[in-house]
């Protein structure tokens, strides 16, 4: 059945494609339940496929599996961003999941007891409704960078993909979280390079196959059953995590050092054209990479299904106050792995336990 142009009152649509939908869509037909992935990308893993060249998960291939489906690597490899993104094209086929490509929800809200979503013209009801767009969704820069000259070439991270993207000249790398820290070492091969800001901490060991096979078990146990939200210390520790960056994993402070990157407070703002830093320092820069994050981004959703334009108040996805909305692949739902390829896996099982079956399937055409 062409996915495209069937509609109706379906059991539950699933706005987002990534790793986490997909992985929901796994469990839902498991439970033949009558359900709909809506996905903004042309592809399946596009998410992924959209990153720089060179990203490599922080994961060992072992944890990176979706349920019913190993990931094909060495088990101690930590796959490319390519390689994540053809197995998750891959687990859709093999689950037959039912997919709308190229479909960026404009607007979800509630009609009468169920929801409706549209996109183009098109809509689509269901008695429940999840969002499953990931952490990924609106880039976070400055207002500050407005203020730097036509002549410095911004990129976020979300649109750097190699240092062929750059200009001659010194780049200035904004935030040092593992983003940061990944990307200011791969363009100090080419280009002289500062990276300014304070890493969250760093992982005590040294990440490769020997971590992988001793130190991430350990890292994933707590990730996933200590700092949860069911959990004393997951409840302390969850606004830091949102708030901080994350310990830097792979490339450490001293890699950054010891590879001629030089390390400078955080940036302040922009002071006649150039960026300047807390000590007041301005540093020369013909080229600005902004790893600063990204922020939520829930405007096309109706604002009586959120708690003043953010996620309302919710329980491992299960929102609180609205009967059949749900939520999953936020960064700490639940837990500190929730965003991640270990972490989607729990929160989707747990969520389609708790999504409420219909009484039957009315497929209809679809609605204009």
């Amino acid at each position: 059945m062409d996915n495209n142009h069937v509609t109706g009152m379906l059991d539950t649509i699933i706005i987002g494609g990534g790793q986490a939908g997909l992985t929901l869509g796994h469990h839902l037909k498991a439970k033949q339940r009558n359900f709909l992935i809506l996905d903004a990308n042309p592809r399946s893993g596009d998410a992924w496929r959209q990153r720089w060249d060179s990203l490599r998960v922080f994961t060992p291939a072992k944890y990176d599996g979706l349920p019913g489906e190993p990931f094909p690597a060495d088990p101690l490899s930590f796959p490319t961003k390519d390689e994540v993104a053809g197995y998750l094209e891959n687990y859709a086929v093999h689950n037959a999941l039912p997919i709308v490509h190229g479909t960026r929800v404009e607007r979800l809200w509630r009609e009468g007891g169920h929801f409706v979503a549209a996109s183009d013209g098109r809509r689509w009801e269901a008695r429940n409704a999840v969002v499953a767009t990931g952490v990924s969704q609106a880039p976070r820069i400055p207002s500050f960078a407005r203020e730097l000259p036509p002549s410095t070439i911004q990129l976020h991270s979300a649109e750097y993909r190699n240092p062929g993207q750059l200009q001659d000249g010194p780049v200035l790398v904004v935030g040092l979280g593992n983003s940061g820290a990944e990307i200011a070492l791969e363009v100090g091969r080419t280009h002289p390079t500062t990276v300014a800001g304070k890493p969250g901490g760093e992982l005590p060991v040294k990440h490769g196959r020997a971590a992988a096979r001793y130190a991430l078990p350990v890292v994933r146990f707590l990730g996933l059953h200590v700092l949860n939200l069911d959990t004393p210390v997951g409840r302390k520790a969850a606004p830091a995590f949102k708030a901080h960056a994350a310990p830097l994993i792979r490339t450490k402070t001293k890699d950054l050092a010891a590879a001629g990157v030089r390390l400078v407070p955080r940036v302040t703002g922009v002071e006649n054209g150039k960026p300047v830093l807390a000590d007041g320092t301005r540093v020369d820069a013909a080229n600005v990479i902004w790893c600063t994050g990204f922020r939520d981004d829930f405007s096309w959703m109706d604002p009586e299904l959120l708690d003043d334009g953010a996620l309302p108040r919710q329980h491992r996805g299960v929102a609180l106050d609205t009967p059949g909305l749900f939520f999953l692949g936020q960064e700490f739902l639940y837990s500190a792995a929730s965003a991640t390829l270990p972490g989607a896996g729990r929160d989707a099982r747990y969520l389609a336990g708790k999504i409420p079956q219909s009484g039957g399937v009315d497929v209809l055409p679809m609605r204009q």
